[in-house]
């Protein structure tokens, strides 16, 4: 499949209308049963194949730009740099390299040394050897080396800054002799060599191993000053080159003697016969003639491309981060060539890739070069050369001030599921620091700092601190003789919660926490240091502000635990900080016999094996043959272990056989609940430690009670065991920090409030049933909760998910039929497949009984889409969808009919609970749903809103304004509290349209969270419900009240996030915010409450 390149340079709140729309005509494939007001199919368009999901640039010198850039395709994500030279504007490319040959140096070092305003890697080169490049080299239109291998192709650069590719061809001669190499650390059988003081210091003999025969030959001034029949070593003398011949080239040296003249000369000469000033080895030929070559389409790394315009004069460089420490997959040769063709190349060819790739730029106004990409080493690699981009000299008078945020947003506490935050917004009350670079006219450093002034368009600001005051956008400017700048920011209204970016921190040496704040919509923002007041003990601890608007902490002490608490405003909040860790053995199995063996489809046992990694281990050993389900092997622990500590890890020795079974361990917390924390596959012979952290928001302390070896593929079929010795736990002093208070979202509503609304969908998940126990409790749940949505009356209804368990077609078969007998034609419903529709078996099964697994409909005025996370990630479902869904947003934002959207899948991109393990599985493709529906509904005014379910509890929460629900259970037991939306049900939604009026209203206001178009009505399963109030109450007097619900032997309170109805006679008054119970005059009274359908009335007699 060709992909090309999406132009569509995105903002962090990504633009909505830049991608060409796909054929809805597919994803309107047709339902079990489609709403009669479903929209018509879209005519067909080609669908874009790679999503630009991210690009900003900045500039560097005049006509030099650098960026940083992100894309998602059916292959992954990719994150790189781009460097775009305009060669006409003044700047210059020049040979960068460390000064000797044979040394490597970082090119950020290089770059700056040179003075160079940005600089990229070069050629490929000797590593681990001589370190010296493989290709040509020129510098100044001298010739620093000679290819080493042949042909080898070069980037080259004429004296008018021309950019062209080419050969660098060696032409020299030393007396009677013709050269071969020019400071190569290789030369071929027969060649001879000549070394000049740009070598270095590195043996010469490299370059001749394996030699029969060896010939140097010092000459300095024409004169033969030395000879030898061994290579040598160290640096050469300036005037002087050494001659080294191997084979047939040593017999011609090996005729020489002292004192002989031999005058000695080299050229560098370019194929086309141009002038060469500055030249660098390259590889692959990447772009020809304007088109992409077929070059390597299968291999992924770190890469780096340069390509230059047709007439030379345009230069692009193009760096893709490798996935040794980022998110990015790497790229392919191929896929550069069709990168830089994309960005306007016409000729291009690969750099040095790898942990070489390294990109550096100059920040306006700054004279040091910063890393631009992510080394795949960690480091920046030390190598050979590279190209620098050299500036016309400015006169280092201001010309303009670079404004922007003291935080940068990469770095910034924030609350989105990858790590970054969002420095550009201010709640009103707050403060938000920025700075203002001088820059002159070259975007270079000035001579003297000049006294800025500043100004904002409303608010105040002084020194760079901005004081944020009325909600909205706001520029702010800072000024200054000969030049200005300014920046936007977005002032929120005010903070009505606040978070740590990690509640809980244990710390040996040092370590840093952030605090990110809410306003009552769920849009986030770092909060300042100086927006703090903290309280801790400070004879264990010191806490510092840090650049980047974080805290940093020093122990005063070895060991020890504090709880910090901040306070901004009147709001609260607090970080557990413990300070040392100790490693302490839990279990070695010489009592290996007390563990017991669990299984789910499988046949399973544990046994005492002598062969531990130190003495006795226990052997867990299991038979993954017997299902093409989801497969577990337990080994259950006598009694849980662990101690009163704070477990910050658990670990165990396995010896495994590579079969690549998944590993986790089951916990229990401090409160009784169990958690399952998933490890690493079993890739390895041998034995290998596994430490799993202990997941923070668990109470502690956390005990571990089994460990599991799972096998989730249908295909992998075998019997296999593992051994297991010296189970341990990282604790640290125990610490506990106030909870925070929970967070009740205004999405949940009452029955009377969705009944209000201008119309109603339901959702329900996670029923789980099989078909080979069709009369099951979860089948009668499942049926239970179609009665009830059918009782109902929505206008239609979604399964997001999980509807069975196994993914057999007997299970769809059943499925099919309990739909048909509880529903049949009377309510249009759409079947979302989570995880347990793929269970065992491809999602052929879900596709013959129900139809396609993702697809997009409209609904008086509101465009719903719906996506396959089975496999627990969008890519995973096809990358289609995530290109369906692109396109339905920038649709919609067009079409004047759609005034909101709603995205189902099955995982949402959060999962509330504290392991973590029911959201979506790439974090990335969770924060991309975030910032598209935000942007959406910010840019457009219209709604947006997310639904899924997956994670085992009822939940609401909100995110830049977008409301998201999850879904609990509708059979299957919760994995979550009663208390907190572990229960069985399901939820009934109100939709209103959004008028054109309500739109222009969203986007002037968005710190208003969008428009009120929807709400929801959670309606657990009621078997029994009851009411606790006073039997009497004096007139004037309250009273609490509060009421329960019994489902399937479960209590649930009658409290958020379930949605009750209260209503009393006109003689009381009832809170049901505060659960308060009011008489406001005498005689009988009654009080009522409505749950899912069922009512509960109580008497009080009201009193004088």
């Amino acid at each position: 499949m060709s992909r090309s390149i999406v132009h569509d340079r995105r903002s962090v709140v990504p633009a909505l209308s830049r991608l060409v729309a796909i054929p809805l005509a597919l994803a309107l494939a047709t339902p079990a049963l489609l709403p009669a007001s479903a929209a018509p199919a879209a005519g067909p368009v080609a669908a874009p194949t790679q999503l630009q999901t991210y690009e900003r640039t900045r500039p560097v010198a005049p006509g030099v730009t650098a960026g940083s850039l992100e894309t998602f395709d059916d292959r992954g994500w990719q994150q790189g740099n781009t460097l775009s030279v305009d060669l006409t504007k003044g700047a210059r490319i020049d040979y960068l390299s460390s000064g000797k040959v044979s040394a490597t140096k970082p090119i950020d070092q290089q770059a700056n040394e040179a003075g160079a305003v940005a600089a990229v890697n070069g050629d490929f080169f000797d590593i681990n050897n001589s370190g010296a490049p493989l290709g040509p080299a020129v510098a100044n239109g001298q010739l620093v080396k000679s290819q080493s291998e042949d042909p080898y192709t070069a980037v080259a650069f004429d004296p008018q800054g021309v950019g062209r590719v080419l050969e660098v061809l060696f032409e020299g001669t030393a007396g009677p002799y013709q050269l071969d190499r020019l400071n190569s650390p290789v030369l071929r059988k027969d060649e001879i060599g000549a070394f000049t003081s740009l070598w270095g210091s590195y043996s010469r003999a490299h370059a001749v191993a394996g030699a029969t025969k060896v010939a140097e030959v010092a000459v300095t001034g024409d004169t033969v000053t030395a000879v030898g029949t061994t290579a040598g070593t160290g640096d050469i003398p300036a005037g002087t080159t050494i001659l080294l011949g191997r084979e047939a080239g040593a017999d011609e040296l090996g005729q020489l003697k002292v004192g002989d003249r031999v005058p000695v000369s080299f050229t560098p000469r370019a194929s086309d016969g141009s002038t060469v000033r500055t030249a660098v080895g390259v590889h692959a030929l990447l772009v020809k003639d304007g088109k992409p070559q077929p070059v390597d389409d299968v291999t992924y790394a770190g890469r780096t491309g340069l390509g230059f315009s047709a007439d030379g004069t345009k230069m692009i460089v193009v760096s893709i981060d490798s996935n040794r420490l980022t998110h990015s997959r790497g790229a392919t040769l191929t896929e550069m060539g069709k990168i830089l063709a994309a960005r306007g190349a016409y000729v291009g060819v690969e750099l040095d890739g790898g942990g070489s790739t390294t990109m550096v730029s100059r920040r306006p106004g700054t004279t040091k070069v910063q890393v631009d990409n992510v080394p795949g080493d960690g480091v920046v690699r030390p190598v050979p050369n590279g190209l620098a981009v050299m500036a016309p000299k400015g006169s280092g008078k201001v010309h303009g001030l670079w404004v922007e945020t003291a935080a940068d947003g990469r770095t910034a506490p924030g609350d989105a599921p990858v790590p970054s935050g969002r420095p550009d917004r201010v709640f009103a009350g707050t403060t938000r620091t920025l700075t203002a670079t001088p820059y002159d006219e070259v975007y270079g450093a000035v001579k003297q700092t000049p006294r800025i002034n500043w100004s904002a368009s409303h608010g105040s600001i002084r020194d760079g601190v901005f004081r944020a005051s009325t909600p909205g956008r706001v520029t702010v400017r800072a000024t200054t003789s000969g030049g200005r700048g300014s920046t936007d920011l977005e002032v929120l209204g005010p903070v009505r919660r606040v978070a740590p970016t990690s509640a809980t921190l244990n710390i040996t040496t040092t370590g840093t926490f952030g605090l990110v704040g809410f306003d009552a919509y769920g849009n986030s923002a770092p909060i300042e240091p100086a927006d703090v007041r903290l309280s801790y003990d400070q004879s264990l601890l010191q806490v510092e502000p840090t650049a980047d608007g974080r805290f940093e902490l020093t122990p005063r002490k070895e060991s020890g635990a504090a709880v910090i608490t901040a306070r901004i405003g009147g709001l609260e909040t607090s970080v557990g900080v413990s300070i040392g860790v100790e490693k302490r053995v839990l279990d070695t199995f010489d009592t290996a016999e007390q563990w017991r063996a669990g299984s789910a489809r499988a046949a399973v046992s544990v046994s005492k094996v002598a062969e531990g990694e130190n003495g006795s281990g226990l052997k867990l050993s299991y038979d993954f043959s017997q299902s093409a389900l989801t497969r577990n092997a337990i080994a259950i622990a006598p009694q849980p272990l662990g101690g009163t500590e704070q477990a910050r890890a658990f670990g165990v020795s396995v010896f495994g056989h590579g079969k690549g079974e998944w590993t986790a361990f089951g916990v229990v917390d401090a409160t009784g609940r169990s958690s399952t924390i998933y490890g690493p596959y079993v890739t390895w012979n041998g034995w290998q430690n596994v430490e799993l952290a202990v997941p923070e928001g668990l109470a502690q302390p956390v005990r571990l009670t089994r460990i599991y070896t799972l096998e989730t593929k249908a295909a992998a079929q075998y019997a296999g065991e593992v051994v297991l010795d010296n189970v341990y736990v990282k604790a640290a002093p125990q610490v506990t920090a106030p909870a925070a208070p929970p967070v009740r979202d205004g999405l949940v509503q009452t029955a009377r409030s969705v009944d209000g609304r201008d119309w109603r969908f339901a959702v329900m998940s996670d029923a789980q049933f099989v078909a080979r126990d069709p009369n099951s409790p979860l089948v009668q749940a499942a049926r239970r909760t179609l009665r009830e949505i059918k009782a109902a009356e929505p206008d239609f209804f979604v399964i997001a998910g999980d509807f069975v368990d196994e993914a057999t077609e007997a299970d769809f078969q059943l499925a099919k039929r309990i739909l048909n007998e509880e529903i049949g034609t009377s309510v249009p419903y759409y079947y979302v497949p989570g995880n347990h529709e793929v269970m065992g078996s491809a999602i052929g099964n879900f596709t013959k009984y129900f139809g396609a697994p993702q697809r997009v409909f409209d609904h008086q005025g509101t465009r719903f889409v719906t996506l396959n996370t089975a496999s627990g990630t969008l890519r995973g479902g096809g990358f289609d969808q995530v290109a369906m869904l692109r396109t339905a947003l920038d649709e919609a934002a067009k079409d004047r009919r759609i005034g909101s959207v709603v995205l189902i899948e099955h995982h949402p991109p959060r999962d509330p609970t504290p392991a973590k393990n029911s959201q979506l599985g790439d974090r990335h493709e969770a924060a991309l749903i975030e910032r598209w529906l935000a942007g959406f509904q910010h840019d457009t005014g219209k709604g947006a809103a997310f639904i899924g379910g997956h994670v085992g509890t009822f939940h609401a929460s909100r995110v830049d304004g977008v409301p998201y629900l999850v879904n609990g259970n509708s059979g299957k037991a919760p994995a979550t509290g009663a208390d907190n939306g572990g229960f069985t049900g399901w939820s009934l939604l109100g939709v209103d349209q959004v008028s054109a009026g309500e739109q222009a209203q969203a986007r002037w206001r968005p710190d208003r969270g969008g428009p009120n178009w929807l709400s929801a009505q959670i309606r657990p399963h009621v078997d029994e419900l009851t009411v606790s109030a006073p039997a009497t109450l004096r007139r004037g007097a309250t009273a609490k009240v509060s009421a329960t619900l019994t489902q399937s032997g479960r209590t649930v309170p009658v409290a958020y996030p379930v949605s009750a109805d209260w209503s009393t006679s006109h003689n009381l008054r009832y809170d049901a915010a505060t659960g308060t119970l009011t008489a406001i005059g005498t005689g009988p009274a009654t009080l009522s409450v409505k749950v899912n359908g069922t009512v509960k009335t109580v008497t009080v007699q009201l009193t004088r």
